[in-house]
């Protein structure tokens, strides 16, 4: 009896059900083994209903910290696999596993077009790299979700980011904000690669009439974005 109780308890308790998919191709997607077990804990969460776990949560049915569990949701969240979105209700927020779905099928995509997910992740993943050499520090959720929204929302090559960065270092203006007004601006012009954002600085230009400055032909002009 006590084991037809427990047979039932467990029953009761549910099986969470993993795509195949994702096991035959996580480390594709740079995905690695410690980060897949957080993973597979939130798609578990979230079948029970509870959609936003705590590191707490996760910590407990692991045997890494919850500091532990953090890092990984970061740099899955920078590896653009999972996301937190808002809900309905002010304050609501929920994992969505959606962009890690939409890699894998990108993944298809890109195998049926004889391409290399692989070298776009790496431009991805050196471009997170270089901001965070830029700026002298890791970056913030905040601003690796903005990072992550410059790529796939606002379509903008990652070369093209990294000339907005270092127009903005050239600037000495460095932060999101006035990244993001020269990469508005530059979308508004239709500007889609870097000599064309070079050419756009070079019209921009305003030299002071005492400041000198010695530039070599490849440097992207300075600008200042936000006076526009």
């Amino acid at each position: 009896m006590k084991e037809k109780e427990l047979l039932m308890n467990w029953m009761e308790d549910g099986m969470t059900s993993i795509p195949n998919v994702l096991l035959q191709n996580y480390k594709r997607l740079q995905i690695d083994e410690k980060e897949m077990m957080v993973l597979l804990h939130i798609y578990s969460f979230t079948q029970k209903g509870i959609l936003f776990p705590s590191f707490e949560n996760l910590a407990e049915r692991m045997t890494i910290s919850s500091a532990d569990c953090a890092a990984c949701v970061k740099k899955m969240i920078q590896k653009q696999v999972v996301a937190i979105e808002q809900g309905d209700q002010t304050g609501y927020e929920f994992y969505s596993l959606k962009p890690l779905w939409n890699k894998i099928a990108a993944l298809f995509e890109s195998d049926a077009r004889g391409q290399s997910l692989q070298q776009a992740m790496t431009a991805e993943k050196d471009l997170y790299s270089l901001f965070e050499e830029e700026f002298g520090r890791p970056l913030s959720a905040i601003e690796c979700e903005t990072l992550a929204l410059w790529i796939d929302q606002d379509a903008h090559d990652p070369s093209v980011i990294k000339a907005a960065l270092r127009e903005a270092v050239m600037s000495m203006k460095l932060n999101f904000r006035y990244i993001d007004r020269i990469l508005f601006e530059w979308k508004k012009q239709g500007i889609k690669t870097v000599d064309q954002a070079r050419e756009q600085g070079r019209k921009f230009r305003k030299p002071t009439g005492t400041e000198q400055v010695t530039r070599s032909e490849n440097a992207v002009p300075f600008y200042n974005w936000l006076e526009q």
